[in-house]
């Protein structure tokens, strides 16, 4: 009952889709229609006298500017090229159990089959159609697509409508196990069902196009004509679209209860399960991306296998956490990812993808952007990362004019140390106040007795100033309370984005790689507006001080104490002392560069045997 009401909801809100495409025809073809009736009025005479002939020429110059209007509409909307999700394609051959899975799966839900199959690193599933022509030439019938898809692609075909492409996260086929994926992507496939009637077909393509009309009509021209005639086609397609807008949303929200619905047959038990594990599996990307991969980006390098990493990453929170000690006994079952017939460069095509996406890193690797493994990841990233950020501290110090600390037992200047960020970056006492201005303090003293002290939080701050009150140690912007920490990170928060703004000139140059086997639909998408999804927005002045004066004091641990740098699954870089991991040396750096106090920091340096006063090496 439910499959037939949302299938029903769908086809009438497609035809409600459909009418407003013919009303606005109608509109179009109204003129014309008009100067037709002229034109035969007055050669059968019916329509005759003095001012009929103005009239008819009037409605005829009209008519076709109309037409040519209605014509470069029409134009626009067929020809521009609907968004497409940048995905790695999934070849069958590649991957014949999972093919098999999901036409299995198909044939369940009495639906018809995708005809491909991509992945996408996020985690999310969908089915999009891409049977546009600006996507690409029609594909032969290969084992690229599946049986029902790949028929001859000729123009009686093109007006049939073909199954949509399968989309799946790929953290999914690592996490979830087959039984699991096959739950999660039951719904979704079920959705090819209302996708094959040919009015919600033409709906969503009329939609798509107007949106696509819309896109291209926004886009900076160079020509004023090019750029007034998109205008008006512009303007014209965003009345179509906010007339369609509620009857499209109202029909997709049909076709995904008309899936569910049908798809509530299979593996019901299982999907409740399996959505528990969406939730986790979304929650382990996302700190894997933000703590992990973003500092191998920003050092030029990407790690090659994410979605390894996923499973790594929620087997550690597993460990920790314990609402999920459940979860570690599922590692005992088949993965989905054994559906694949090489997981590791499909991982590896994906990963460069999520790269590309969530940092806009380039196309091609290279010297500077170049793949890392999870064993490599310490020496190759965290070590390169901390020195370099410290190495860039240092050559700020030196711009600010702040002197080299000597080394111990001469009297000219040393390397690179811990003591000269630290010793540049402590505050110092005022002098005490003239006899004068002493008993002008005694005198505001005195009357400010009357006043209750404020009360005192654990953290050492008023109430007020937890609140973030105008005494707080940090401002609303991020910058550091004490003059010379504000100073510094000022000046590299300047020096760093030189340093970025130079990268993002060298990656802008023309590039001319092409997708090949495996590889991502580069040639779909515009380059031009990577990353289409940043992680983070950018870092404040605070931030970034706070992580470059981390990296000198990791510098430092590791050269004079031992220390080794290492990798959290759960938070990125971490030191590793006596190989345990160091988790209580923020608090410290952030006492010293908001409040000036080094003595935190001294003492958590001294505890370890951490020489603050050697050189450390420097990339």
């Amino acid at each position: 009952m439910g499959v037939e009401l949302g299938a029903h909801t769908a086809r009438s809100r497609a035809l409600a889709v459909l009418r407003i495409r013919s009303r606005a025809l109608a509109v179009a073809l109204l003129p014309a229609a008009v100067a037709v009736v002229l034109l035969v009025g007055g050669s059968t005479g019916h329509i005759d006298g003095p001012g009929w002939g103005v009239v008819r020429a009037v409605v005829t110059g009209v008519a076709v500017f109309v037409l040519l209007c209605a014509v470069g509409v029409a134009l626009l909307v067929a020809r521009s090229r609907p968004a497409m999700s940048p995905t790695v394609p999934v070849a069958e051959e590649s991957a014949p159990d999972l093919y098999r899975m999901v036409r299995d799966l198909a044939e369940r839900l009495e639906v018809p089959a995708p005809s491909a199959i991509a992945l996408t690193p996020d985690c999310d599933s969908w089915l999009e159609d891409r049977t546009h022509p600006a996507h690409g030439p029609p594909r032969p019938e290969s084992a690229d697509e599946m049986e029902g898809g790949g028929r001859g692609l000729t123009s009686a075909h093109r007006r049939t409508p073909a199954a949509p492409v399968l989309v799946i996260g790929s953290p999914f086929l690592w996490w979830m196990r087959v039984g699991e994926l096959r739950a999660v992507l039951a719904p979704v496939v079920a959705g090819t069902g209302p996708s094959a009637h040919p009015d919600i077909a033409a709906a969503r393509r009329f939609v798509r196009g107007l949106d696509a009309a819309v896109a291209v009509a926004s886009a900076p021209t160079r020509g004023p004509l090019t750029r007034m005639v998109l205008g008006v086609a512009g303007w014209v397609a965003r009345i179509l679209l906010r007339g369609c807008r509620v009857h499209a949303a109202e029909m997709e929200r049909g076709v995904a209860t008309a899936a569910a619905e049908r798809a509530q047959t299979v593996d019901y038990g299982l999907r409740i399960v399996a959505q528990e594990q969406v939730g986790l599996a979304y929650a382990g990307w996302d700190r894997l991306l933000t703590r992990v991969a973003l500092p191998a980006w920003r050092m030029g390098r990407w790690p090659s296998r994410l979605d390894a990493g996923v499973v790594a990453a929620l087997t550690e929170l597993s460990r920790r956490d314990r609402l999920a000690e459940g979860f570690t006994s599922r590692l005992g079952e088949r993965p989905a990812c054994d559906l694949l017939e090489e997981p590791g460069a499909i991982d590896e095509a994906t990963s460069l993808l999520a790269a590309r996406l969530f940092h806009g890193g380039p196309a091609e690797t290279g010297p500077d952007w170049a793949p890392v493994d999870w064993a490599e990841y310490p020496d190759e990233v965290v070590d390169r990362k901390w020195r370099t950020d410290a190495a860039r501290l240092h050559r700020v110090l030196d711009g600010l004019g702040v002197s080299r600390t000597a080394e111990p037992g001469t009297s000219e200047p040393g390397g690179p140390t811990l003591d000269r960020v630290m010793d540049h970056l402590t505050a110092r006492t005022p002098p005490p106040p003239p006899e004068a201005e002493r008993n002008a303090t005694e005198v505001a003293t005195g009357s400010a007795e009357a006043t209750p002290p404020a009360e005192v939080t654990e953290n050492g701050t008023t109430a007020y100033e937890a609140d973030g009150g105008h005494d707080s140690d940090e401002d609303e912007e991020g910058v550091p309370a004490t003059e010379r920490s504000a100073e510094l990170a000022a000046v590299l928060s300047a020096a760093l984005a030189r340093e970025e703004a130079a990268v993002t000139a060298e990656a802008a140059a023309p590039s001319t790689a092409s997708a090949g086997q495996g590889g991502p639909d580069l040639a779909l998408w515009d380059d031009g507006a990577l990353p289409l999804f940043p992680l983070q927005p950018p870092r404040t002045g605070r931030e970034l001080l706070g992580d470059h004066v981390t990296a000198m004091v990791c510098c430092a641990a590791m050269d004079t104490a031992g220390a080794m740098p290492g990798l959290d699954w759960l938070d990125g870089p971490s030191l590793l002392v006596d190989g345990e991991r160091s988790a209580d040396l923020g608090p410290r750096v952030l006492s010293l560069i908001e409040e000036g106090d080094p003595a935190p920091l001294r003492a958590w340096l001294q505890a370890l045997g951490v020489r603050a006063e050697k050189p450390v090496r420097l990339v």
